[in-house]
């Protein structure tokens, strides 16, 4: 059987069946699609204007890299006129975030982007391993979302800089917009779905403020395995490693399901952004449903992912198995063998199955409706921009939710500033051998 030629040059062989719509398109068919959609996306939403300076989110990963890669490309394609500098935040985890690093000094020599990288400790007093070992791997993930998010404003305005892209795909946006439903928070959803994630506040006339950034996604509508073929295709250098605190938060739950939707309707993902957009359209007082005449961009526990939410993230090691699975294709493509790429199904019985299931602990084990649990709607209370009293951070409550989560940081934090000398121990001997001893004990007590 002869190969099957590209869906749109119609002469090169198809090498790559695109996982958004299934088309088999050639390498640089592709390329060429995949950068046109995100021109298409940036336009239509009118993300940039010319003399413009933007900071890249980079992290290293997959994402911002593709992310860096593309805008340096399209601006000199389309003379869009704008100035791209690479803006990191350390968060501190050995082991993860200072290897990532390394990656983003090469990619800024790569696509001669000036890089600038701001550490969590600089900013807050404390790293992600310090917050770990305090608060456990439960929740660390919401500590390490709020203080990226402003970590990444606070950086922008030191550098001057107005607007901050990130590397945030479909896979992420569908994931939020299922984590948002899950815990029904609907204001947070209208936020979360649209590509302008917060808009210049009223509350500060100062242009270096912080509560002066606009925030953008210019990857929203891209998938994730498009991003990994993307820069498979064009030998781009990135991080690939997920980070070691992230198996435990609670995006991974909506992301497996995301996969499994996937697996069985490849659009599902754009599918469930768009069911998103819509859903974000009924809420009142939202962004979307007002035109974005409201500020309501209120920092969000999860909404940037937690931590190293540009890396490979997915649940199984889904991305670096599809990693191995492009390499294993050029080895045999250049020994002239061919490689079958194989993928489990779900069969309408195992489906049909978990559905009469769900609907049985829905209603009750007899199939019949539960009585005495009369639901009642929750009022969603409007929220009213301003800025933290302590930071200056937009907020709608006096205090930002960061200020909050270090001030119980702070309280809980060990008091090692006891030291003690031994030289004054031998010289007075009993007394202060025993005192010191009691606040020895104290503070193993204490941890």
């Amino acid at each position: 059987m002869p190969p099957a030629p590209c869906a749109l040059c119609k002469t090169n062989r198809a090498l790559i069946l695109r996982p958004k719509d299934h088309s088999k398109l050639c390498k640089s068919c592709f390329i060429s699609v995949f950068e046109t959609e995100i021109h298409h996306t940036i336009t239509t939403n009118t993300l940039f204007y010319r003399g413009e300076r933007i900071a890249i989110g980079a992290s290293g990963g997959k994402d911002s890299t593709v992310l860096a890669s593309v805008l340096k490309t399209l601006n000199e394609r389309y003379d869009y006129g704008v100035e791209l500098i690479l803006l990191s935040i350390d968060e501190g985890i050995k082991g993860y975030r200072d290897d990532s690093l390394e990656t983003v000094k090469r990619n800024a020599k790569q696509y001669d982007m000036p890089l600038t990288i701001l550490g969590y400790d600089e900013l807050y007093g404390w790293t992600m391993d310090q917050v770990v070992e305090q608060v456990g791997k439960k929740g660390n993930c919401t500590y390490c979302g709020v203080f990226r998010r402003q970590a990444l404003d606070r950086g922008a305005a030191r550098l001057g800089v107005r607007h901050v892209v990130t590397g945030h795909n479909a896979d992420d946006v569908a994931e939020t917009v299922l984590m948002n439903l899950l815990r029904g928070d609907l204001p947070r959803l209208s936020r979360t779905t649209s590509i302008v994630t917060s808009t210049p506040s009223a509350v500060s006339s100062d242009p270096n403020s912080h509560t002066n950034i606009k925030r953008s996604k210019p990857l929203k509508y891209a998938y994730e395995k498009e991003i990994v073929l993307y820069a498979h295709h064009k030998n781009l250098d990135y991080f690939s490693t997920e980070c070691i605190y992230s198996p435990e938060a609670f995006r991974g739950s909506a992301r497996a399901l995301i996969k499994n939707l996937e697996r069985v309707r490849p659009s599902a993902i754009l599918d469930v952004v768009r069911s998103g957009e819509d859903m974000a359209k009924l809420v009142p007082g939202s962004d979307v449903s007002c035109e974005r005449t409201c500020s309501s961009a209120t920092p969000a526990a999860e909404e940037e992912g937690g931590c190293g939410s540009s890396n490979g993230r997915t649940a199984g090691g889904e991305m670096a198995n599809m990693e191995l699975q492009l390499a294993q294709n050029d080895v045999a493509a250049e020994a002239g063998l061919e490689v079958e790429i194989t993928s489990s199904h779900i069969t309408s019985s195992q489906l049909e199955e978990h559905t009469v299931k769900a609907v049985q602990a829905a209603n009750g084990k007899n199939g019949r409706k539960k009585k005495g649990l009369a639901i009642t709607p929750r009022k969603n209370p409007k929220q009213v921009m301003g800025q933290c009293k302590r930071c200056g951070y937009l907020s709608s409550q006096e205090i930002c939710k960061a200020c909050v989560l270090l001030e119980g940081l702070n309280k809980n934090r060990p008091k090692n500033s006891i030291e003690v000398d031994y030289e004054v121990q031998e010289k007075e001997n009993g007394v202060v051998q025993c005192v010191t001893n009691g606040l020895t004990r104290v503070h193993i007590t204490g941890d």
